[in-house]
């Protein structure tokens, strides 16, 4: 039997995420049934060299020998040892670091949002065709079990085009006993629901309606949002936004929800056909099951649902597809394009201009 390719991961920043993304990369992905791609972490950065050793020490399983603890992202970015970088920063810090990381010739895997404007990402991506790597934004879900079997029941026909979709993310981060300078209250890192949560109950409308064959890849024909801010800092604390796609053959609209002062709810998605109904169970952004009723006008004719389970977390998934892209040369990923990720940067662009969230002078590096 062939052996795997192995991608060699340098890691930017040390906070829950990037632990979270390191614990399921190192998960055996042969427990997930993928042989033909594996992981290991060569390098991580920090603010210091013993904040690097000490998330070396605590989540990367097996021999760390091999594993460099720098304190800088630098560090990473000239190890010859690093074949593609995960950037598990801030919003705000993405578009500089994955920049730095490109014109280093590293592959990148940037947290979502991949930056703070559209901007921004058009010219990463320029950035990143001129430096002949690979580039995508760390929508997980997306990567996922249950995503993809929803995706395929989907655009099989059975359940007809779809019509409607509702989806939320919502956290009680209880606003009034966390510090102001918490990365979800403060402007300056890109704080507010939408940045933050948005981009889960978007992936949803963007695979279901954006991607759909009917839609043949146009863009939403109308965006309309609404904010309520917080006045412990400006930022959003509730948001909601329609995204509508009318332009070529598909009819349908989602109508998707964020907030910061309370917990969400189930399920999680409703996504409605013209033969039937999508449910997806909360958390929305790694479900583990979904249920798919058939209808005959009002009538259920047959329901079926589906549960998930795999060793990790979930994470793994979209580091399994940047493998597989930088093993065959690819520029973009074919299930997370940066067409999609410019809809969605497009689409908060939108929904921060009607609710008139402006960012801090210098937060938003290309405008």
């Amino acid at each position: 039997m062939a052996q795997p390719f192995v991608l060699r991961w340098g890691i930017i920043s040390t906070g829950r995420i990037a632990s979270c993304f390191v614990t399921d990369v190192l998960v055996d992905p042969e427990t997930r049934n993928v042989t033909d791609v594996a992981h290991e972490v060569t390098a991580v950065g920090s603010r210091s060299v013993q904040s690097a050793q000490k998330f070396i020490t605590e989540f990367a399983k097996g021999d760390q020998s091999e594993i460099k603890a720098y304190g800088s992202y630098a560090g990473v970015f000239a190890d010859p040892n690093v074949d593609a970088v995960y950037i598990g920063t801030p919003h705000t810090l993405h578009y500089e670091n994955a920049l730095d990381a490109i014109k280093a010739k590293k592959h990148v895997l940037c947290e979502k949002p991949v930056t703070s404007n559209a901007a921004e990402l058009r010219s990463l991506l320029a950035a990143a065709k001129e430096h002949g790597v690979f580039f995508m934004e760390a929508l997980w879900t997306r990567f996922q079990p249950l995503a993809l079997e929803v995706k395929r029941i989907a655009e099989s026909g059975v359940l007809g085009a779809p019509v409607a979709l509702q989806a939320d993310l919502s956290v009680d981060f209880g606003l009034d006993k966390i510090p102001k300078t918490h990365r979800i209250l403060n402007p300056n890192l890109g704080g507010g629901a939408l940045l933050d949560l948005g981009p889960y109950p978007l992936i949803w409308a963007l695979l279901a309606l954006y991607e759909h064959p009917e839609n043949k890849g146009a863009a939403p024909s109308n965006v309309t949002g609404t904010m309520l801010k917080t006045p412990l800092t400006g930022v959003d604390r509730s948001t909601s936004f329609i995204v509508t796609f009318a332009e070529k053959g598909l009819a349908a609209q989602a109508i998707l929800s964020c907030n910061l002062n309370a917990n969400t709810y189930q399920p999680g998605v409703v996504i409605r056909y013209e033969k039937g109904t999508i449910t997806i169970a909360a958390p929305i952004y790694c479900p583990k099951s979904f249920t798919v009723q058939y209808l005959q006008g009002e009538k259920v004719t047959k329901e079926e649902t589906r549960q998930f389970e795999y060793v990790g977390s979930g994470w793994h998934f979209q580091a399994d597809e940047v493998a597989r892209c930088v093993r065959d040369g690819k520029s973009e990923s074919s299930l997370w394009g940066h067409d999609k990720s410019l809809v969605e940067m497009d689409i908060f662009d939108e929904v921060r201009r009607q609710g008139d969230y402006k960012f801090p002078s210098g937060v938003e590096k290309v405008v």
